[in-house]
């Protein structure tokens, strides 16, 4: 299930992009998901560990890929952590849901994200309460994030 801590939390990596800039492996890049997840958030073709296909940029190395989606895989691959998802656009959102229907998964953030229009299943950390539409999130997550 995907959980999340919303507001200020002790012990989360609140720069993801200098955390993946020093401890990603090779094998984080051409890991099944993360090709699916670097393809549909920025676009681009993972072509080996070190060269992606930008439609914007041409070949780049994972070090330029988009924040969000360096996010996305350092959720993925450092399950034991805890990510500043705020670093996310709403368009990761998706993967977010997806990694949390395998798997607990736990992110902090600071705003209000939008998990779409269907039915999902989300724990509030702060209140301890599972939502399961953007209608009830709303109103709990509002009242932490202002």
């Amino acid at each position: 299930m995907l959980n999340i801590i919303y507001g200020d939390y002790e012990g989360v990596v609140t720069r993801p992009e200098i955390y993946f800039k020093n401890t990603y492996e090779d094998d984080w890049i051409t890991d099944e998901l993360s090709r699916r997840m670097i393809q549909d958030v920025d676009r681009s073709t993972v072509i080996s560990a070190h060269v992606i296909e930008s439609p914007v940029l041409g070949a780049i190395t994972p070090r330029e890929l988009s924040g969000g989606v360096k996010t996305l895989i350092l959720i993925h691959k450092v399950p034991d952590m805890i990510f500043y998802a705020s670093a996310c656009g709403d368009n990761c959102a998706k993967w977010l849901l997806e990694m949390g229907k395998y798997r607990d998964v736990t992110i902090n953030l600071r705003h209000l994200m939008d998990f779409g229009d269907g039915y999902f299943d989300i724990h509030i950390q702060n209140t301890d309460q599972v939502v399961h539409t953007m209608k009830e999130l709303v109103p709990i997550a509002g009242l932490i994030v202002g």
